[in-house]
């Protein structure tokens, strides 16, 4: 069974890209697979292995 999670990230104007990417590898750490990122990532929906 899958589980899904839906953020939207707070990333400020300065290194936006890096605070994008350390956000994503964060969530990865625990398991999460991005499944859509919103138009100017406004959202993105992640999911996992329930039973991992």
């Amino acid at each position: 069974m899958k589980e899904y999670k839906v953020i939207q990230p707070k990333l400020g104007f300065r290194s936006r890209f890096q605070n994008f990417e350390d956000l994503l590898n964060q969530y990865a750490r625990e398991g999460w697979i991005v499944k859509h990122v919103g138009q100017s990532w406004s959202s993105v929906v992640l999911e996992r292995d329930k039973n991992r």
